[in-house]
């Protein structure tokens, strides 16, 4: 069973950056779809990037140019650097591969 851990969330200030990690326990990364959702309180859970099988990577328009997703297949690892962060963002962030998803992990952006 491929078990997901997710890092690298907390409190920040509106401006602010995070990087939120994402470890898989096996390594069938390579040509599976990875990424991120998250959902905020009240709120349906919505897709915030991804990378498909073939590498094409997705955004949703409220991240875009403000968030950028990696992997590292070597790593067994998906990164989600969220740079500009606005309250809006406060969430809990998701990490799915394929259709696993992670426990989840908080991100709250506030002053």
């Amino acid at each position: 069973q491929v078990q997901l851990v997710e890092s690298g969330g907390g409190l920040v200030q509106p401006g602010g950056s995070l990087r939120l990690s994402c470890a898989a326990s096996q390594g069938i990364f390579s040509f599976t779809p990875v990424g991120w959702h998250r959902q905020a309180p009240g709120k349906e859970r919505e897709l915030v990037a991804g990378i498909s099988n073939t590498g094409r990577r997705n955004y949703a328009a409220a991240v875009k140019g403000r968030f950028t997703i990696s992997r590292d297949n070597a790593q067994n690892t998906v990164y989600l650097q969220m740079n500009s962060l606005k309250p809006e963002d406060t969430a809990v962030y998701f990490c799915y591969l394929g259709a696993r998803l992670g426990q989840g992990i908080q991100v709250t952006v506030s002053s």
